[in-house]
């Protein structure tokens, strides 16, 4: 959430980057700063009448002091009718509050200034691309039809168990599965990330905190029941563990890294490109999250980036790193880099990795703050980014590393699966 004091010293800035996102928030902003000033004329009327209660309050006991019995008790009763009147003015305040709160709840961040413009992932910005992609043997197939020939991935019953988009792994598919979570969580606490195994349903003051709610609420499962949403990144409530906090300077940054299952409705969702594992409604994924000082987080960003193309090379896997245009940057998100591996057999790029700098925007509604060497405090920077997201990276590794023979497992991967080919059957 954008920070109110932010808009008001920056409002042309701020309507300016956000066209990026192709969006016009000029009605918005005003709103915001005309509600703005609403709640600091309420306030300035709250304190000046809190002051005059005060004040008189003090005269009171004077007056009874020195024995004026009734002036003290004709000050009594202005002070009830200031009680009353300061309860009225509480109420206004709570409700422009309130009023304020879900108008910046609309605003999504401000693009950073490298952020292109554009309107689709059609105009992200190809920052580098490694690697070549391999030429396949005829015949090669796709990941969903090696994934049953070779009794990998069961699709079919997937669907019957609980639906289209759930897969079901089996024998070494489910072995991979296991291997790419010990491979990923290695890595990154080797790294120094710190390994948070969290809950897997939140509730919605963490949806809120990171900025799910209440922008992607259809995209998540709930379970109204219990008002818990299933967890469609560990990004959620990781971040959360640092909601209404206050961090010392020395204690950043905070690293993370947790593996879990993600659940998304993708609502929407069709054709071609949701073949196999191209899009799924339960999923598995190692995250990376980082609480930095402001000053350290575009450093973190470009560090977080070059930490997830270590795991790409490991891998060896063609990919291609994307800075996303504003058309395509996510509601919270002011900066976001996409890694994309290149998929031989569907002869396309697919993302594996979205790695984000969300600035203050997060912190600002998670309460989450650090306190600065004077004493004051101040907004963390929050950042997480996939390191990795399982099903496109398996869906790349089955189909770049096929023979007429077999699967090929690279070697860095083999060290946690135990074998390092899948013999034809």
């Amino acid at each position: 959430m954008l920070q109110i004091q932010f808009i008001r010293d920056n409002k042309d800035l701020v309507i300016e980057r956000l066209k990026k996102r192709n969006l016009d928030a000029t009605e918005l902003v005003n709103q915001a700063l005309e509600v703005d000033q609403k709640r600091k004329n309420t306030q300035k009327q709250l304190d000046e009448q809190l002051a005059e209660a005060n004040s008189i309050a003090k005269e009171i006991g004077a007056l009874f002091k020195a024995g004026n019995v009734e002036e003290a008790n004709a000050k009594k009763v202005r002070t009830a009718e200031l009680k009353e009147a300061n309860k009225t003015l509480q109420a206004q305040m709570n409700q422009v509050d309130e009023e304020l709160l879900q108008i910046l709840y609309q605003l999504p961040n401000v693009p950073h200034e490298s952020v292109p413009a554009g309107a689709t992932d059609a105009d992200n910005e190809v920052v580098e691309e490694i690697g070549t992609a391999p030429t396949l043997h005829d015949g090669a197939q796709p990941h969903w039809e090696l994934a049953k020939e070779y009794g990998l991935i069961d699709f079919e019953t997937g669907v019957k168990i609980s639906g289209a988009g759930f897969p079901l792994y089996t024998g070494k598919g489910a072995r991979l599965q296991r291997a790419l979570i010990n491979f990923f969580l290695d890595n990154a606490t080797a790294q120094g990330y710190v390994e948070t195994m969290p809950p897997h349903v939140v509730n919605e003051a963490s949806g809120y905190g990171t900025g799910q709610l209440p922008d992607k609420e259809g995209q998540m499962y709930h379970a109204t029941a219990d008002d818990l949403y299933l967890i469609p990144t560990a990004e959620v409530p990781i971040t959360n563990i640092y909601r209404d906090t206050i961090l010392k300077e020395n204690e950043l940054p905070k690293k993370h890294t947790g593996y879990t299952p993600c659940f998304r409705r993708e609502a929407g969702s069709y054709g071609k490109d949701v073949r196999g594992l191209n899009r799924l409604h339960q999923f598995d994924k190692v995250e990376i999250v980082h609480v930095s000082h402001p000053s350290k987080s575009y450093e973190t960003l470009d560090n977080m980036v070059a930490y997830v193309k270590t795991l790409l090379d490991k891998l060896e896997l063609p990919y291609r790193v994307l800075r996303l245009c504003g058309g395509d940057l996510g509601f919270t998100s002011a900066l976001t880099f996409d890694m994309e591996v290149y998929s031989a057999a569907q002869e396309k790029w697919l993302e594996v990795s979205s790695i984000s700098n969300f600035e203050t925007f997060q912190a600002n509604r998670l309460k989450c703050r650090y306190r600065d060497e004077n004493k004051k405090t101040q907004l963390v920077h929050t950042l997480n980014g996939s390191a990795l997201a399982f099903p496109r990276v398996l869906a790349a590794l089955l189909e770049n590393n096929q023979t007429e023979n077999g699967i090929r497992i690279p070697a860095a991967l083999a060290e946690y699966t135990g074998f390092d080919f899948i013999e034809k059957p």
